[in-house]
């Protein structure tokens, strides 16, 4: 029972990762599409135009509520997520009451989860999530997921970049792993799709809501549907509250008291 409830949240903090403190949005609409967004026919030109307007930060604070069905079982809790760029990802889990439940750490090397509900631990290396999600997956792709920014590994040249009705779409292939990129008119990702076939995993994330954070936009409501096999796992985010670069915490401790499981 343990391991099972454990795991559940270890997927919440994968595909996310992945104390809501409710504030005003202030959320930017789409222009209507007027003109192709275009510099060029050149695609690494129109590549970096893409990636210039991802959001730029050193640390992202996030906070707000999830919901998660797991196969038809539904839950909704508080999150309080903290970033800091290219280093770890700190995510913490409340439920009724303001009770924190779980707390997790993602490095680009290993991952912990601190279970407080059954008061049981796990310590893992980065590439255990690969249990849950395509090998393909890199700590950096995860906090590009979590920041809704361009991802890297998918941007470049060998990809088929077109444009059409203003909207721009990348497809392409990585391994395995084969991906499509939608953006919308602020230039910024509205749908991206990344399917392992050989692996039975499939990923889609959509962006919407897009707010002002201090001059640089953040889809402020992300819907994320994964399948790794029979597992069917839906999880939608409404951030309240987003901060970047201002100095941040990332507390993590295993009381004595808890039990370490593998």
């Amino acid at each position: 029972m343990k391991r099972n409830t454990l795991n559940s949240l270890l997927v919440i903090t994968l595909l996310i990762a992945l104390a809501g403190c409710k504030t005003k949005k202030t959320t930017v609409v789409p222009p209507p599409v007027v003109k192709a967004p275009v510099v060029n026919a050149k695609k690494l030109e129109n590549l970096k135009l893409l990636k210039g307007k991802d959001l730029p930060y050193n640390t992202l604070s996030l906070k707000g509520k999830a919901n998660l069905d797991m196969n038809g079982n539904t839950n909704s809790v508080t999150m309080n997520v903290r970033m800091q760029k290219d280093q770890k990802i700190w995510v913490s889990f409340t439920a009724i009451a303001g009770i924190e439940v779980a707390r997790a750490l993602i490095t680009p090397d290993s991952l912990l989860v601190r279970n407080n509900w059954q008061s049981v631990s796990l310590r893992k290396p980065f590439s255990y999530i690969y249990n849950f999600t395509s090998k393909q997956l890199t700590f950096k792709m995860l906090q590009s997921l979590l920041a809704g920014n361009t991802i890297d590994e998918l941007m470049n040249e060998n990809a088929e970049l077109e444009l059409n009705g203003g909207l721009f779409t990348l497809n392409g292939d990585k391994g395995s792993l084969a991906y499509g990129v939608l953006f919308n008119t602020f230039l910024k990702t509205a749908t991206l799709q990344l399917n392992d076939v050989k692996a039975g995993q499939a990923l889609k994330v959509e962006y919407s809501d897009y707010q002002d954070v201090t001059g640089a936009l953040f889809p402020s409501v992300i819907k994320l549907n994964s399948m790794s096999g029979k597992k069917k796992i839906n999880i939608a985010f409404d951030f309240s509250k987003i901060e970047r670069n201002l100095p941040l915490e990332f507390p993590f401790t295993v009381p004595k008291r808890f039990e370490a499981i593998n």
